[in-house]
């Protein structure tokens, strides 16, 4: 990867100083984050691209263009709490409505509702706290 790498970073250093101010700044900005830019390369599991994360909002993106949206704030804190809540269950395998469900339940007993988060997550969490 090292060729690559300089090959990389000797364009956006070009871009930098290419005389097209926006190109400017995106180089820039980039090369601010040059370390964060290879940590692929260092770190096994990080994925190279960020298919995951497009993949993760695009449900959000669908809802909102044949939704139009909602016409309050109050609806937008809803849209996007719920839209939280099912990106974060659906890598887990868990079902949004039971969860729900069960938070509706925990908060008419006034109990703890259930966490978002997965188990082994919430141990190390705990640990570090």
């Amino acid at each position: 990867m090292t060729p690559v790498r300089r090959e990389v970073e000797r364009l956006l250093e070009a871009g930098s100083r290419c005389g097209v101010p926006k190109t400017e700044g995106v180089c820039r900005e980039i090369l601010k984050r040059r370390q964060a830019l290879w940590t692929f390369v260092h770190l096994e599991g990080v994925d190279p691209t960020n298919n995951a994360a497009e993949r993760a909002i695009r449900p959000g993106v669908r809802w909102r263009k044949g939704s139009l949206g909602t016409p309050s704030a109050q609806g937008w804190c809803f849209v996007e709490a719920m839209m939280t809540v099912v990106a974060t269950l659906k890598p887990q395998h868990r079902h949004p409505l039971d969860d729900l469900t069960a938070a509706c339940e925990a908060a008419l007993r006034d109990e703890v509702a259930p966490f978002l988060l997965p188990t082994d997550d919430l141990a190390c969490q705990r640990a570090a706290a």
